[in-house]
């Protein structure tokens, strides 16, 4: 196993969209052989699986009030909170490495993270429902998978000292779901530092990086691991992926099970997404989501949508009534016309 440092010219990459990218150009561009190991930290942001619906899981008000990125990676599982007392480790394996990894088993890649947990002090770990790392029968990690071809990518998070509350307040709790797509299963977290030995329990969170990957490795310092540095043609190439897809709001919010098109607009009362379907000159389906109005004033907007003629008569209508208008405002009658209307 070697070491992939995700530092661009030196500097440490904390923008959870570029860092949750970096795992696919590895896997389906770069094609390192053998077994690699990157560890990552993310400012304030919200990750969510691929074949999850947004709307179901984040609670877009605090997002925009507290500067929290929603990222949408290409693997499955659950939507998760990051910030930058938590950490991100993913391995990336091409090829067979001959240490048996073997896509779908979490074991192996999770064995050298608790491993070193516990050479650092912490008892009572575990892994639980296949995926989860567990101390003390409490959540601080979930995996995760994807994979192209012979290459693929496993990791998950490290809960250090994630501001738990935060995470709560950021994520929308299971009553509350009423949307189609794969749910997550809110289950007890805790953070790993109580669980350290002392001298590992205050760290400054790259210190505690720099500690876990050394213990990892079973070395005394960094500079002793075998390491592949990103070069300036890898970021090249991953600005480029960045730019077709994975910093796009149609990836990120947009990408909805569901649903075939997407548009972001920005109104006086705030950001309104629109996800839709038209079929034979019908809007089939519609979700509205963002910071314009409460989620249960534009669910009974969608929900009035759905099923009008894709006419400019029809749409109209129903964005011109006096409580649509005090939820969207005036200006969002002529640019939802615009989205919606299905042009001859």
């Amino acid at each position: 196993m070697f070491l992939i440092d995700t530092n661009r010219q030196g500097q440490v990459v904390t923008d959870a969209v570029v860092n949750q990218s970096i795992d696919n150009y590895l896997v389906n561009d770069l094609k390192l052989p053998g077994h690699g190991l990157m560890m990552y930290v993310n400012r304030p942001a919200v990750i969510v699986g691929i074949n999850q619906n947004v709307t179901a899981e984040v609670d877009f008000h605090y997002l925009a009030k507290h500067d929290v990125q929603l990222v949408r990676r290409t693997s499955g599982g659950g939507a998760v909170y990051h910030d930058e007392r938590n950490l991100i480790f993913e391995h990336i394996v091409n090829g067979d490495p001959q240490d048996g990894s073997k896509f779908g088993d979490y074991t192996v890649f999770a064995e050298p993270v608790l491993k070193a947990l516990r050479s650092m002090g912490v008892a009572d770990l575990a892994i639980s429902q296949k995926s989860n790392l567990v101390v003390k029968d409490r959540k601080f990690s979930g995996m995760t998978m994807f994979k192209n071809g012979e290459g693929y990518a496993a990791g998950g998070t490290i809960m250090y000292d994630l501001n738990v509350d935060a995470a709560h307040q950021a994520l929308i709790p299971v009553s509350d779901r009423r949307h189609r797509g794969v749910a997550s299963n809110r289950v007890p977290i805790t953070n790993l530092r109580q669980y350290l030995a002392p001298e590992y329990q205050n760290l400054d969170i790259q210190d505690f990086k720099t500690a876990l990957l050394c213990h990892i490795f079973e070395v005394d310092h960094l500079d002793e691991i075998e390491t592949y540095h990103l070069s300036d043609h890898d970021w090249s190439v991953i600005d480029q992926r960045l730019a077709e897809k994975y910093a796009t709001d149609a990836w990120n919010f947009g990408a909805n099970p569901g649903f075939r098109e997407y548009q972001r607009l920005t109104l006086p009362t705030g950001q309104l997404h629109v996800n839709f379907t038209r079929w034979h000159g019908e809007l089939r389906a519609i979700t509205l989501f963002g910071t314009v109005g409460t989620p249960e004033a534009l669910h009974t907007i969608a929900d009035d949508l759905v099923g009008q003629p894709t006419t400019a008569t029809a749409i109209q209508a129903v964005l011109q009534q006096p409580a649509v208008v005090a939820v969207l405002g005036t200006e969002a009658v002529s640019q939802l016309t615009e989205i919606l209307t299905e042009k001859a």
